[in-house]
């Protein structure tokens, strides 16, 4: 079981973020806390939530974090015109999304669920990774990995065909369908279970021919395929009209169905959709917003505090909107 915090530090005055884990009797620590916690120690970057202490207890664990106002969904829900951004947000956005995950990439972390809920936003506008519970260390070669990975819209198509010899790519499909997320407001597929998802998938990109599912499953042989239905492509420029074609090339580039041909996120960083334009490192600012919208989150404003049982000495604790 799991708890969110938003607490103090009696150190440093700062608000910080507390992710408070109870253990269990019998089985101790959560194998996802574990792996959460032995990553992002190592892991220091602008674009991923820092990790600044850990304070074990005989019943619980906690997590003490930076402090960010909210995550991406919420941000588009408060911010955005039916959820959508602005192109400038947009492309701000992105960039720090893939200058995070190109990071993770060359330290050989796969985050692997990737989606607007796990990515953080501050007042300053910077946006960073967030919650590595799923994450994992790769090394070459590929590992074998499970395929219950990322959450079902965001999931790559080679995971959902089974394939468990993944790498990086899967977290750069999971930027592509958050980019396309930002630019309308609406996840761009969203299916009901497995199968539904990929239908939603091809739907869209159309169906890939044989030899492209032969090679992503290659190293699966387990895996009985089932021929899938044979769709036509439909241009992202038709589903999204109004975007820049430099935004619409990004895209198609990040949500390509091989993933052997799908582009890395540190290419990615260097696609003239951000190249062509001299402001694009600088993170958009809520705060050059004339006012701020209803239901943003103020950092100063704290609920009631919780019992003293198990308060770590150097916080003051109280438990997160």
């Amino acid at each position: 079981m799991q708890t969110d915090f938003q607490g103090r530090s009696r150190l440093t005055n700062e608000i910080v973020a507390l992710k408070d884990i109870h253990l269990d009797a019998e089985e101790g620590t959560p194998s996802t806390a574990i792996r959460e916690i032995s990553l992002m120690k190592e892991l220091r970057h602008t674009n991923v939530v820092r990790l600044h202490d850990v304070i074990h207890t005989e019943s619980k664990l906690m997590l003490v974090f930076e402090f960010m106002e909210l995550d991406l969904k919420r941000y588009m829900d408060v911010h955005g015109n039916r959820g959508a951004l602005d192109p400038a947000t947009v492309r701000s956005f992105m960039f720090q999304l893939l200058k995070g995950t190109a990071f993770c990439h060359e330290n050989r972390v796969l985050h692997r669920d990737l989606k607007p809920q796990n990515l953080l936003i501050n007042k300053r506008g910077e946006l960073k990774l967030g919650d590595f519970g799923l994450a994992r260390a790769f090394g070459i070669p590929v590992n074998t990995f499970s395929n219950e990975v990322v959450t079902l819209w965001y999931r790559a198509p080679d995971v959902l065909l089974g394939s468990r010899t993944y790498s990086t790519s899967i977290d750069v499909w999971s930027a592509g369908c958050i980019m396309a997320e930002m630019i309308s407001g609406i996840p761009i597929f969203r299916g009901r279970d497995n199968n539904d998802q990929l239908n939603q998938i091809i739907r869209i990109l159309g169906t890939p021919d044989e030899n492209t599912i032969k090679r992503i499953l290659s190293d699966s042989p387990e895996i009985q395929y089932r021929p899938l239905a044979r769709m036509p492509k439909v241009p992202f420029q038709t589903l999204y009209p109004k975007v820049h074609p430099l935004a619409i090339d990004l895209l198609e580039k990040l949500l390509t169905f091989d993933p052997s041909q799908r582009i890395s996120a540190d290419e990615a960083l260097r696609h003239p959709y951000f190249t062509t334009s001299a402001a694009i490192a600088q993170p958009y600012s809520t705060e050059s917003q004339p006012a701020t919208p209803s239901g943003y989150p103020n950092s100063e404003q704290q609920q009631q505090p919780t019992a003293q049982s198990d308060r770590p000495a150097v916080l003051t604790q109280t438990r997160a909107a």
